[in-house]
């Protein structure tokens, strides 16, 4: 009876908290009434809570929207036009894009319906409803219960609630754990698969100051793009047919061309990613002084080759720069992570609340049966813990660092056909599907790019993990040639049929089973497969036990961290569901004498156009656009607004997540963070943490004025 009567006791707290810090925290939309909307109408929200999650109306959820698997967009129109961010449909405008047609460097707009282009692949994701299923979800389960018997128990409800939750419709479910498992969440989504790309500024608009502002205040970067979900003529999902129309969303968001000011009420609503806010300080020791520091080190050399190689070749460029790009955003997060946790002090304030949690602890019997070994178990854990993720997380580093890794290991498959004496049509439909992958990995792939990245982690690798954890054939390798990967790498890649769109085709045509039992001795087939298997057979076991166990640990502490702080609000860790964030326009001090205003305008770009580098190579219409003043109507005195900073609580996944003010209306296109702020996954520092977001009136500029496609204005609602 006491366990139960303890277990509400904690989800009273984490669903009526008493005391909230202004500005910190990813909100669960539901629980807006319950504790928030009185805070945000505080700092000047307009609206009611129903205004932003509800099943009864049509609300803002409704137009919020999970962009493919990893960011956020809105929905802008009737028609179901999206606005998103321009590194986050990159990827796909890449697919679309060719030398003849490369829609990255150049741009594209569609100027009707007609001229959209589908994306094969993307999907996006609209929330239908939510529901606290913990109860569901935790019968049959005590604190008592074994670790691995809890999983399996919570598996299988997990797998009941989600079954009932869309029996006989075609909805999809997911469970997904809150507050370090201690709730549960039921989402049920509905999901769009025909998305078709409707419009981008050029790179040199959309990605503007590329990596060398990424992270950084302030931004001038134009990071949006433009798709639109087709449906069904009954308005639900489907493939991608000719007879699909728009989809007519519930709701979709209003614009405003009024700008933001200093103090003003500013909303974030979007799909934020992970954070880990209620860590002990061993993990951010693990991560930060021991783990990332040697992660970076090998991002930075394969950074350096591909800009290298870039910068000699627009093919080479159009190639690498998404892949440049997706290794360099976390390289340059972590960095600046390193240096605010030390800034803060962060390990050092973790270990003065673990003396204070243990000295509370310790003053009570009852708490010391429950919770006196949690911190030393901990620092057990984490002390072995951060060699095998070291480990883990290198060898990925180094064995997808080069792709011929990758194409080489596709042939695992097919080679496995053989020796299973499959029928002559498997395997001849696993060729087929070989080729076809050949298709799309040899449009983006340079042998002498990869070759040079072949040599750099290869010697990296050696260099920087200790020898009992390295892959045993790699050892061979480098001992066969003494350690000069340079020099071999040439003779490999040059006759290696993995490296040659053409070579490798016709190897995959002509493969037999003399073929697949001599591919072992492939030396990028052969280090391919052993470091999987070596991961596999010596590190991931241990380390998922590893995990499994922290995970226990981690539901005890946050209980624990909640019984001790009763009057702190404890908002959940980000796992990828909607959530909202909430905050004013505001400036902030970065170092001494330091002190940045709140807004960017075309003026700044202009200040810092440069051909001579790419990353600040202003389009000869934006100057003329500029210089003719010609801005319509959405400049403010005398000048277009492009980027604009406040104190949202945000992370990855709230790339896209859109920027309402008081009145509900879209203000901006959330798409970074600065860079003194940017430790906030692990600890949020107010005066420092700053999301960075597009001004919306700068978006609607481009399209109308510098694209000429201003017909996509006219589905719009825009707020004078």
């Amino acid at each position: 009876m006491k366990k139960k009567i303890f277990a509400i006791s904690i989800l009273f707290l984490i669903i009526f908290p008493s005391r909230i810090r202004a500005d910190e925290g990813m909100w669960i939309p539901m629980l807006i009434e319950k504790y928030n909307i009185r805070l945000m109408q505080e700092k000047g929200f307009k609206l009611s809570a129903e205004d932003i999650y509800s099943v009864n109306k049509a609300c803002m959820k409704d137009a919020v929207l999970l962009f493919g698997g990893g960011c956020t967009g809105e929905i802008i129109s009737g028609q179901g036009l999206l606005i998103t961010n321009h590194h986050c449909g990159r990827g796909n405008i890449q697919q679309l894009s060719s030398l003849e047609h490369d829609y990255i460097a150049n741009g594209y707009w569609a100027l009707s319906q007609g001229e959209e282009l589908p994306c094969p692949g993307l999907s996006i994701t609209i929330l239908k409803r939510m529901e606290d299923v913990t109860e569901k979800v935790l019968s049959g389960v005590n604190d008592n219960t074994p670790a691995e018997d809890r999983q399996t128990i919570i598996s299988s409800n997990i797998a009941k609630v989600q079954s009932d939750a869309v029996a006989g419709t075609h909805y999809r479910a997911s469970v997904r754990p809150f507050f370090m498992g201690n709730q549960y969440f039921l989402f049920v989504n509905e999901t769009f698969r025909d998305v078709r790309f409707v419009g981008a500024p050029p790179a040199t608009i959309g990605n503007f100051g590329s990596e060398t502002d990424n992270w950084i205040w302030p931004r001038h970067t134009g990071d949006f793009s433009l798709f639109r979900i087709y449906a069904d003529k009954s308005n639900n999902p489907s493939d991608f047919s000719k007879e699909n129309v728009p989809y007519k969303p519930a709701y979709f968001f209003p614009i405003s061309l009024k700008g933001v000011k200093e103090g003003d009420f500013t909303m974030v609503f979007g799909y934020p990613g992970s954070t880990v806010e209620y860590v002990p300080s061993y993990y951010i020791d693990m991560v930060s002084n021991y783990i990332n520091p040697k992660i970076i080190d090998i991002r930075t050399r394969k950074i350096e080759i591909m800009e290298a190689a870039m910068n000699t070749d627009p093919l080479i460029r159009l190639q690498y720069f998404v892949k440049k790009s997706g290794i360099a955003n976390s390289w340059k997060k972590w960095q600046g992570e390193i240096l605010g946790l030390k800034k803060m002090g962060t390990i050092g304030k973790k270990q003065q609340y673990e003396e204070k949690f243990t000295q509370w602890v310790d003053s009570d019997q009852s708490r010391r049966e429950k919770y006196a070994n949690l911190l030393p178990l901990y620092r057990d854990l984490y002390s072995k813990m951060k060699t095998y993720r070291l480990v883990s997380d290198y060898t990925s580093e180094v064995f997808s660092g080069a792709e011929v890794f990758r194409i080489a290991k596709s042939m695992g498959s097919l080679a496995a056909l053989y020796s299973e004496n499959a029928s002559s049509e498997e395997i001849g439909k696993a060729k087929d599907n070989l080729v076809a992958f050949a298709n799309g990995f040899f449009k983006n792939y340079n042998a002498i790019v990869d070759r040079k990245l072949f040599e750099a982690v290869m010697t990296m690798y050696g260099e920087n993990i200790e020898t009992q954890w390295l892959v045993p054939e790699y050892l061979s390798y480098k001992n066969r040639v003494k350690g000069n990967f340079s020099g071999s790498a040439e003779k490999l890649f040059a006759r290696s049929p993995f490296t040659d769109e053409n070579k490798f085709k016709e190897y995959v045509k002509g493969f037999n089973k003399s073929a697949a039992s001599k591919l072992k001795n492939d030396l990028f087939y052969s280090l391919a497969s052993a470091s999987e298997n070596f991961i596999n057979e010596k590190v991931s076991g241990e380390l998922m036990k590893m995990n499994i166990q922290v995970q226990e640990l981690n539901r005890l502490y946050m209980r624990a961290q909640m019984e001790f702080e009763p009057e702190k609000a404890f908002y959940p860790d980000a796992n990828l569901t909607l959530r909202v964030a909430y905050g004013n326009v505001s400036g902030y001090k970065a170092k001494d004498a330091v002190l940045y205003e709140n807004s960017t305008t075309l003026n700044g770009i202009m200040e810092k156009d440069n051909p001579e580098i790419i990353d600040y190579d202003v389009p000869d219409k934006l100057k003329e656009l500029w210089k003719n003043k010609d801005y319509g109507r959405y400049a403010e005195n005398g000048d277009v607004h492009v980027c604009f900073i406040a104190n949202n609580h945000t992370t990855g996944g709230n790339s896209g997540s859109p920027v309402i003010n008081a009145e509900g209306q879209l203000i901006g296109v959330n798409f970074d963070r600065a860079w003194e702020g940017v430790a906030s996954d692990m600890q949020y520092n107010p005066g420092q943490s700053r999301n960075i977001s597009l001004d919306i009136r700068y978006a609607l500029f481009i399209i109308d004025k510098f694209a000429g496609a201003g017909y996509l204005l006219d589905e719009m609602k825009l707020i004078q």
